[in-house]
């Protein structure tokens, strides 16, 4: 065999020998992709969350006090509204031709009773010296006490008819947000009938809602302060930027019925993003918890020993380990027992693992993103 065949042998056992590396490489193994986070330590909010009712501080149904035509309406259906601001106009005339005829008895009877003391005082001086019998005297103090008397009625009637002129006037008893204006102008309006129109405070304004009664150790432990409370609508992000208040309220008593105990929150609502009978989702901060174990609540697995996370190991392979779950709410989960800080979990890819399985970590996030612990 010659040199040159020698030469031509070794090149093709080099290139068959490096193929052969490649197909091992591209067979070996490479792993289950996973995401993974850290175990870090927190200070958790301890919070209750609940569904709670927007309600007003006072609704007020607007009725008239006395009867009469409806000859104007001062406001738009909807309108911010002011305490004493004029709402609607009942015609008045009636009510001052009373008021009118009132003060004019009233000075007719002033007039008699004037003249009714002056007989008394006449009649006084001439009994003492006995020119005019005691029967005269007595007969003129009693005319003098019955016209004091209707003096009385009059003035009483006087105001009266005053108050009635004053209530065809119908202003806001309460500042507010007026509703609908359920009678229109030129309808005839009774006392004591209908609504006119219903105002209700929504500056400020509450809200009711009702958590298990095994949270009233706590509540009575840190209610003594007041409590931050907030709220977000109703199929609303978390992301969205809640309305803050404080707890106005605790019930006195549980409710047997559903175990539960009442609770609201006052709310300033300047920007009237709470709006009454909206359903809200409620949170109440009672404390903060120090130094918390915390991780993605994702990566928590059910099993049927209980809960358990995978932990990915310096040499990139996963250990199940079984833990003991504190708090969950959301995105955050509160760790008691089984994991130490720093330690990597998965997040996402579990139902790939197994005990020992090797990993290969596509992404690691962080529980700095995940939402506050919740009740």
């Amino acid at each position: 065999m010659t040199a040159h065949t020698l030469r031509r042998s070794a090149l093709v056992l080099v290139v068959l020998g490096t193929a052969a590396c490649h197909n091992r490489a591209a067979t070996a193994p490479q792993g289950a992709s996973v995401t993974t986070a850290r175990v870090e330590k927190r200070t958790v909010p301890y919070e209750i969350t609940a569904t709670g009712t927007v309600e007003p501080l006072q609704t007020v149904a607007v009725i008239s006090q006395v009867g009469g035509v409806l000859s104007k309406v001062a406001f738009k259906e909807g309108d911010d509204v002011k305490a004493g601001q004029l709402l609607m106009q009942i015609d008045p005339r009636p009510y001052q031709a009373a008021l009118d005829q009132a003060l004019g008895v009233q000075q007719r009877d002033q007039a008699q009773l004037a003249n009714a003391e002056a007989d008394l005082k006449r009649y006084e001086a001439l009994v003492a010296k006995d020119y005019v019998p005691a029967q005269q005297y007595e007969a003129a103090k009693t005319t003098a006490a019955a016209d004091r008397a209707t003096l009385a009625a009059d003035r009483a009637a006087v105001e009266t008819a005053h108050l009635n002129l004053q209530f065809a006037t119908i202003r806001a008893p309460i500042s507010g947000r007026a509703g609908a204006v359920l009678v229109k102008e030129g309808n005839l309006v009774k006392a004591g009938g209908q609504t006119l129109v219903t105002i209700n405070q929504i500056r400020p304004i509450s809200v009711r809602f009702s958590v298990p009664a095994v949270h009233l150790p706590l509540l009575r432990k840190y209610g003594s302060t007041a409590l931050p409370v907030n709220v977000l609508p109703s199929g609303v992000t978390s992301a969205s930027v809640p309305t803050k208040g404080t707890l106005s309220f605790v019930d006195n008593a549980v409710d047997t019925l559903t175990g539960t105990i009442l609770l609201k929150g006052k709310f300033e609502n300047q920007d009237a993003a709470l709006w009454p009978g909206e359903f809200v989702t409620v949170d109440v901060a009672l404390y903060n918890q120090p130094d918390a174990l915390v991780i993605p609540t994702p990566a928590i697995v059910q099993g049927q020993q209980g809960s358990f996370v995978f932990v990915v190991k310096p040499d990139n392979t996963a250990e199940t380990r079984p833990v003991v779950v504190g708090r969950v709410a959301g995105d955050l989960t509160i760790i008691d027992r089984g994991l130490a800080e720093g330690e990597v979990v998965v997040t996402d890819g579990q139902i790939r693992l197994t005990n020992g399985a090797r990993v290969q970590v596509k992404s690691e996030g962080s529980s700095e993103s995940a939402a506050p612990a919740k009740e």
